[in-house]
């Protein structure tokens, strides 16, 4: 990635903030993009889940445009939407297929031709799921029968099978959406479930620190410590 690319994409040059203009080319586009401990796809893909599960609007189409850039597929988009409309809410992922929509035709994209309903889904881990299950069920059932049946037949018997988004990935772009939405409860089972998915954890370390630029300090910093409980455990 040249480090011209970032600033190309980024609303921000539109704006007369010279400071913010300074740090977007001098710190982001120029070190942070740059750094070796991910790939920009998966910088890209990092960002996304960030710009998509706070409808960061002005900025969609500059980071959707650059994921494709970086080799994210077309598919790959579609699916990190519908997944992130389980795990940041579907007002989010509706905001964000506006976006890909105006992207995708300025790119003469197809968008009938992106993945729907006629799919093979992946193999299931059928006893890891059993015990997923169990574990909710027991606790939750008497709580809310119908969040505990959508989690089993929506998500993980459905949404986390679809094969076009691979589930490392998958699993990336759920820990990043939650880590910027502030959702510390939920990150030990689904960091977990991204490293048994291949996530590395010098991967995982650093995509907190692409995160801290795109969803904010704070929330890194209130992700921290459980990341760091996760890797001690493992």
């Amino acid at each position: 990635m040249k480090n011209t690319s970032l600033k190309n994409y980024s609303s921000v040059t539109e704006i007369t903030l010279p400071s913010l203009a300074m740090y977007t080319e001098n710190t982001l586009a120029k070190n942070l993009w740059n750094r070796s401990g991910l790939s920009p796809r998966d910088r890209s893909l990092i960002t996304l889940a960030v710009v998509i599960s706070r409808n960061h609007s002005v900025e969609q189409a500059n980071h959707i445009h650059l994921a494709l850039d970086n080799g994210v597929k077309p598919a790959e988009i579609s699916e990190i939407i519908s997944h992130l409309a389980f795990y940041a809410g579907w007002g989010n992922a509706t905001a964000a297929a506006q976006s890909v929509q105006q992207v995708f035709e300025e790119r003469d994209i197809i968008i009938s031709e992106l993945p729907g309903s006629d799919i093979v889904p992946l193999p299931i881990d059928q006893q890891a799921e059993d015990q997923r299950a169990q574990h909710v069920s027991s606790n939750f059932e008497a709580v809310s029968q119908g969040v505990v049946q959508f989690t089993t037949d929506a998500v993980f018997n459905d949404l986390w099978l679809r094969p076009d988004l691979a589930p490392r990935d998958r699993s990336l772009v759920t820990v990043c959406a939650l880590v910027a939405n502030g959702q510390v409860a939920q990150i030990t089972f689904h960091l977990n479930k991204a490293m048994d998915n291949g996530l590395t954890q010098p991967q995982a370390g650093e995509a907190l620190t692409q995160l801290a630029f795109y969803a904010g300090w704070p929330n890194v910093f209130s992700a921290l410590p459980v990341f760091k409980q996760v890797f001690e455990s493992r």
